[in-house]
């Protein structure tokens, strides 16, 4: 692990193939949570009736990556006579086709 201070920033840069090995003590907690029985009985089961009142989280942002990407020329007139968008368009109908192969 090395360590690098700028001021008051400080950043630490981890190698996680070469981790220092768990502690004894570390080693009997996650033992201790392995082993742990939690009582779900109070919790009534999710039926299709709770999941009909669900929305999208209005925080979440999908992170965007620009590519390029062939495709038909009238497909691309026909996308873009519908006005200003189209490349939100044409995200809104792959992410549809998407989730249909779920």
């Amino acid at each position: 692990m090395s360590e690098t201070t700028n001021s008051k920033i400080v950043s630490r840069v981890v190698d996680l193939n070469s981790l220092p090995p768990l502690t004894e003590t570390q080693m009997s907690r996650l033992e201790a949570l392995e082993n742990r029985e939690i009582d779900y009985s109070d919790i009534p089961p999710l039926t299709d009736d709770f999941f009909k009142n669900g929305v999208r989280n209005p925080f979440f942002k999908p992170v965007k990556v620009s590519t390029t990407v062939r495709i038909d020329a009238d497909v691309l007139v026909w996308l873009r006579k519908q006005g200003r968008g189209y490349q939100t368009r044409i995200n809104a109908i792959l992410r549809e086709a998407m989730m249909r192969s779920l």
